[in-house]
């Protein structure tokens, strides 16, 4: 990270002017300019850096999702057509069954007088 700017003459030209003498105003800049250089603190360059470098990391997210998405989109149609296929299928095969039975059902009642006939008469 980049150092904060601290005008050290600045500082000093100030703590005299407000009373401290030179060797003590010099003394106190000295210790503030070493608090900054050892202090981790981000400057606003840093910060704009640090932005940009997560901005080029979401576009990058948002395009890795925006894909996770489109092939999300493109299983799940298939997979209805899918189910929508299976389900006529299945359709076609009750009505088979559903037409059978009903055939069978209107032949027993058909044979139904002849059965009774039969088994009164014998």
């Amino acid at each position: 990270m980049a150092l904060a700017a601290f005008d050290t003459l600045e500082f000093v030209d100030e703590l005299e002017k407000s009373g401290i003498p030179e060797k003590q105003a010099r003394a106190i800049s000295s210790a503030v300019r070493k608090s900054h250089e050892s202090s981790d603190v981000a400057t606003k360059a840093d910060l704009r850096e640090y932005e940009s470098a997560n901005r080029a990391d979401f576009q990058k997210l948002e395009l890795r999702l925006d894909a996770m998405e489109q092939r999300f989109d493109a299983k799940h149609e298939s997979l209805r057509k899918d189910i929508f296929h299976e389900i006529r299928e299945l359709e076609s095969r009750l009505m088979v069954k559903l037409g059978g039975l009903i055939v069978a059902g209107v032949v027993v009642i058909a044979a139904l007088p002849a059965i009774f006939k039969y088994l009164h008469v014998g």
